[in-house]
C-alpha cells in the first residue's frame, strides 16, 4: 500500500478522519498477515515508509507508525505519506544463555 492521507478534508471532524485513516492502515495489515503464507515463512513482515510526502518518507518500524501519525496530527500537518509492503519473514531460534542453563545444571 502506497498512499497519502490528507488530515484536512473539509466537511470531516479532524479527530474522526484520523481515526478512520489508522482504522484503514491497521485492517490492511491485518488482511495482508491473514494472507497464506509461503512454504517456510513464519509470519508477514512489513517494509514501512512514512514521511510528509513519497519523495521524503523514510523507513521505520510498523509498530511506530500510529505514534508518528499522532505527531503529525499534533503539528497540524496536511497530509503524510504511508509506505507498508508486505515481506515473508522467518523467525530465528532463540540462542541458549549462559544463565538458563547454569539453572539446570544445580547441584
Amino acid at each position: 500500500m502506497k498512499k497519502t492521507y490528507p488530515l484536512h478534508v473539509e466537511g470531516k471532524h479532524p479527530d474522526r478522519l484520523l481515526e478512520a485513516t489508522k482504522h484503514e492502515i491497521r485492517k490492511y495489515i491485518k488482511r495482508e498477515q491473514n494472507k497464506p503464507r509461503p512454504a517456510g515463512v513464519d509470519f508477514w513482515d512489513f517494509d514501512c515508509k512514512f514521511g510528509s510526502s513519497a519523495a521524503t518518507a523514510e523507513s521505520i518500524h510498523p509498530g511506530a507508525l500510529t505514534e508518528r501519525i499522532n505527531a503529525y496530527a499534533a503539528e497540524k500537518a496536511e497530509s503524510f505519506y504511508v509506505e507498508l509492503i508486505a515481506k515473508p519473514g522467518v523467525r530465528k531460534p532463540r540462542a541458549a544463555s549462559p544463565a538458563s542453563a547454569d539453572e539446570h545444571h544445580e547441584d
